[in-house]
């Protein structure tokens, strides 16, 4: 299914965005791009939003990096460290700042990149703002002994994330679904590489030299400031920032030759759970691949699809059901995955969902439906740009991806043109057998 959420902690004022018409620009606000000698790229975007300014820094670093054996977990590492302060300003002097600012701040880690944001008011707190946040990324500054003081921390993380179940499911249908690109882990690696973070100082200086680096950040601001008070700002914070040039090569996955299988036995008692998982296309506006398959999921695996209203409100098998198509850098998974109430239900559910995917081959989708499926679509990412920090947050997924604000009106382009039969396509093209991986996770030996 397709979501746009914003990331950022403060909820602010609404903007003005008028409900436009297919084939219209999605993206409605003027927007400029510099780039720096260092690489350092600046997308700004002027809102008409008094006070409110929402300042994203956009690291390219995710478990797509982690491509060495051994070295995964360290794009999640750094989102932990990168809070820990400099030599020129402490973790709790940062802290006091943004109190003072009545500024909100976070961070997080996802498979292609790592996200920092910032939402604060006040023109006037533009030039303090890029001073510090500027400061924070040139200047981080660890110990091996924080490393090691962090760790534990780190690996209760872990620990708590592969107490659910249902992340468990997704750790292993990665795990078995590929065999060399860095996709093969979730964000925060692999539990026998966080045991060895202690160990990693060296390491760990060398992962920031290359990807803690201008030519692999993207400032991105929204909001009430003067675009070219910020680049003077930007130029004169962040100017002196030493560019890596490391180019990054992640191991291409090779087809899958046939169908694979996993089970993960829960130690105690929970819902049984199954994930079908089919490798399929990157991220693209330009190809109608990926497209067509957003479309796909919305339309048959949505909570008002027939499978959905079948096998959860009818015959009551499924807690839930749906399809989750991730939009990545590189070729990622296309998955299905339910809740199941019953473990003898587990087969019944997996040949529902492939005979679902059979019938996406044989029949075309309904126009109307279609129609009504790219029009919700439409509405729900004009939504999502209807507040300072959404149009931040929803941008700097995008961003990462393409690198231009403007992905997204050549992506709602594409959408326009897409026809049932490119669906149908699509759906022959990638749901073959031998092209899918398939986890059960249960209480026990229940396969």
């Amino acid at each position: 299914m397709i979501k746009f959420a914003a990331c950022g902690l403060l909820a602010v004022l609404a903007l003005a965005v008028p409900a436009r018409p297919a084939g219209a620009n999605i993206f409605p606000f003027p927007y400029k791009i510099d780039q720096l000698e260092n690489g350092l790229k600046i997308v700004s975007i002027p809102l008409s939003n008094p006070a409110i300014i929402s300042f994203y820094t956009i690291v390219r670093s995710g478990s797509r990096n982690e491509i060495e054996p051994g070295k995964s977990g360290f794009a999640h590492f750094f989102e932990h460290m990168m809070f820990k302060g400099t030599k020129q300003l402490s973790k709790a002097a940062y802290d006091e700042f943004l109190t003072r600012l009545g500024a909100g701040t976070n961070g997080f880690t996802s498979d292609d990149y790592t996200c920092y944001y910032v939402v604060f008011a006040g023109r006037e707190n533009l030039e303090k703002m890029v001073k510090t946040e500027a400061d924070r990324f040139i200047n981080l500054y660890y110990t091996e002994e924080m490393i090691k003081t962090e760790a534990p921390v780190i690996e209760g993380e872990y620990n708590t994330s592969a107490a659910n179940p249902g992340r468990r499911l997704i750790e292993l249908l990665r795990d078995t679904a590929f065999t060399a690109h860095s996709y093969k882990h979730t964000t925060l690696g692999f539990l026998k590489d966080i045991q060895d973070l202690p160990n990693q100082f060296e390491y760990s200086r060398l992962y920031k030299k290359r990807f803690y680096a201008p030519d692999n950040t993207i400032l991105l601001v929204a909001g009430d400031f003067d675009p070219a008070r910020l680049l003077t700002l930007v130029r004169q914070y962040y100017g002196g920032w030493e560019k890596s040039a490391y180019a990054l090569t992640t191991p291409v996955e090779p087809p899958q030759a046939e169908a694979k299988r996993a089970h993960y036995p829960w130690p105690s008692r929970t819902l049984p759970r199954l994930a079908i998982g089919f490798h399929g296309p990157a991220y693209s506006d330009e190809s109608v691949d990926k497209a067509a398959l957003n479309l796909m999921a919305d339309i048959a695996f949505s909570p008002s699809s027939p499978l959905f209203q079948r096998l959860v409100n009818k015959e009551q098998k499924c807690l839930s059901l749906g399809a989750s198509f991730a939009d990545t850098r590189d070729p990622s998974l296309l998955i299905f995955n339910a809740v199941v109430k019953s473990a003898a239900d587990l087969p019944y559910v997996e040949k529902e969902i492939l005979k679902e995917l059979e019938r996406l081959k044989s029949e075309l989708i309904a126009p109307d439906i279609l129609a009504d499926i790219k029009s919700n679509l439409r509405y729900s990412m004009a939504a999502s740009l209807g507040t300072t920090d959404g149009v931040a947050g929803t941008l700097a997924f995008y961003i990462n991806l393409a690198g231009d604000p403007g992905t997204l009106n050549k992506l709602f382009d594409l959408y326009d043109k897409i026809r049932p039969r490119d669906i149908q396509d699509m759906a022959r093209k990638y749901f073959r057998p031998s092209n899918g991986t398939t986890v059960t996770l249960a209480a026990g030996d229940v396969q």
